[in-house]
């Protein structure tokens, strides 16, 4: 069945005010029908579902269609929590509901049905009845062919549908200054909890730095896995993971695994510490690419700001991190610690606090390294895509096509005669730009992002600038100290234009 041919047997059938136009789909033994004026098209199973957390056990996901985020409705699932899960061989009605779309997964479909009155019988439920979204019955070939009419307006309880409309109509309106307003690009920090992809927007994250020592708090609940000394003071973690799934009992604290990181975030005047899986990439958007996602759920609602879709890393949900504890949640963690285990106050603390701050990323290549964040674009993994034109000088990787652009890779390692990285496909590529091109380093990994105080940063000594090309080390002319007295450690603080400057013609120009 063709679903766009609704609008033109619609049209025929106008004239006929006894019969009513339906699209038919079946799913195992049953045949259902919708309205055909709500049926947008039918699509194939897609090959990416993303999970969304905290939403209803029938929802398998959300994908993104053309510009729009449609969560995908199992309807089996609906009637029975142990019904099958979809399969890529299944359906997808995309359904046009008060201007939001959302899917509903069938077996297959059917055709379209132009029903008499006479063959249409409406059912009344209880309250609270799941069947309640069938609203009735079609009669067909003299009651042997027996379909249940679903209810849109039922079956689509959709909790945010005036915060989905307002961002579409803002990301309409930003479309078409998005190339002249390059003000209005922004940053975000992806990373992996529960099984989903999520970011911060750069601007809410503090710093973010691998699991410390964690301390068992008598604060400790389902969601705060224990508490951190952080610069002076004992902050509260979050389980990310465990936030999401709504455990029902605490979560103990647990040695981390080497991917894991905490993301120190401040919520209003408190600051909270978000245990996740890992830290992924640097994202940078537009306010236009945050798709609105429609929420069938009121569970932390307020956290999910929408969804970023990008080549190579599929869809990741944008979090507003004001939104994800509520304020009570926050103003326990905050009295509660402040009392139980104050802040410490003696003057270097105080004399640190108060001196700018500067967010610098972490890198490894053989040794660690600090960048400042201004510096970096954007973060990728290592692709196997990177192409080797003829002729390139030793230093370059190669070129890699990043949306539409050539981007230079430079292999540090090959550049300063280290030892190759044993697993290439283990590395990070930091994208630069300047002035109209953009290149990449690649290093073995990235570390952290974190907050240093200007107190802690200095000029590097004369015997580390030697000038020469033996040591990644000769092009930094500033340190930085990062860590606790009792496990400091300097880091040379990378200048992506120096290197850029000093290796010079060498580099392509992309075309």
């Amino acid at each position: 069945m063709d679903m766009h041919e609704a609008t033109g047997l619609q049209a025929q059938g106008a004239s006929d005010t006894a019969t009513e136009l339906f699209g038919s789909f079946h799913l195992g033994d049953d045949e259902f029908a919708l309205p055909a004026s709500c049926i947008r098209e039918v699509v194939n199973y897609p090959a990416k579902v993303t999970a969304l957390p905290l939403s209803p056990a029938y929802l398998e996901g959300m994908f993104t269609l053309r510009g729009s985020v449609i969560p995908v409705v199992n309807l089996g699932r609906l009637f029975r929590a142990d019904a099958p899960r979809a399969v890529a061989t299944d359906k997808i009605a995309i359904l046009d509901f008060q201007q939001v779309l959302i899917g509903i997964v069938f077996q297959d479909t059917g055709e379209i049905l132009r029903v008499p009155a006479s063959a249409r019988s409406a059912l009344q439920y209880a309250a609270g009845d799941s069947h309640a979204v069938i609203a009735g019955t079609i009669l067909q070939g003299g009651g042997a062919r027996l379909l249940q009419v679903l209810d849109p307006h039922a079956l689509l309880r959709i909790e945010n549908v005036p915060h989905v409309l307002a961002l579409q109509a803002t990301g309409a309106k930003l479309s078409t200054a998005r190339y002249h307003a390059q003000s209005e690009r922004r940053q975000c920090v992806s990373f992996r909890a529960a099984g989903a992809t999520f970011a911060f927007e750069m601007l809410a994250i503090q710093e973010i730095i691998r699991v410390p020592e964690l301390h068992s708090s008598l604060l400790n609940s389902e969601l705060c896995l224990g508490r951190m000394h952080f610069r002076g003071s004992q902050v509260a973690v979050v389980d990310f993971g465990a936030l999401l799934q709504a455990p029902a009992s605490g979560t103990a604290v647990t040695a981390a695994t080497g991917d894991q990181r905490i993301i120190v975030v401040r919520l209003d005047d408190t600051t909270v510490g978000f245990l996740v899986d890992s830290v992924d990439s640097i994202v940078h958007f537009f306010g236009d690419e945050v798709l609105p996602i429609p929420l069938l759920s009121k569970a932390r609602a307020a956290m999910f700001a929408g969804c970023i879709t990008k080549e190579g890393l599929g869809d990741i949900i944008f979090l507003d991190h004001k939104g994800i504890l509520s304020q009570a949640e926050i103003v326990e963690m905050r009295d509660g610690h402040a009392r139980l285990y104050p802040a410490d106050t003696d003057a270097k603390t105080a004399t640190t606090r108060k001196a700018p701050r500067r967010v610098y990323i972490t890198f490894t290549v053989e040794t660690r390294f600090a960048v400042e964040i201004g510096q970096v674009r954007e973060i990728i993994d290592f692709s196997g895509a990177i192409t080797t034109p003829p002729g390139m000088p030793a230093c370059m990787r190669g070129m890699l096509n990043l949306r539409q652009q050539m981007i230079s890779i430079i292999d540090l390692r090959q550049l300063y005669a280290m030892p190759a990285l044993p697993d290439a496909s283990a590395g990070k590529i930091l994208i630069v730009e300047r002035g109209a091109e953009r290149y990449g380093f690649l290093v073995d990994h990235v570390d952290n992002i974190m907050t240093i105080s200007d107190s802690q940063r200095f000029a590097a000594p004369q015997i580390i600038r030697t000038g020469e090309h033996d040591d990644l080390r000769s092009e930094m002319d500033e340190m930085i100290d990062i860590g606790t007295d009792a496990q400091r450690q300097t880091l040379s603080v990378f200048q992506c234009d120096h290197l850029l400057e000093k290796l010079g013609s060498a580099l392509p120009r992309a075309a």
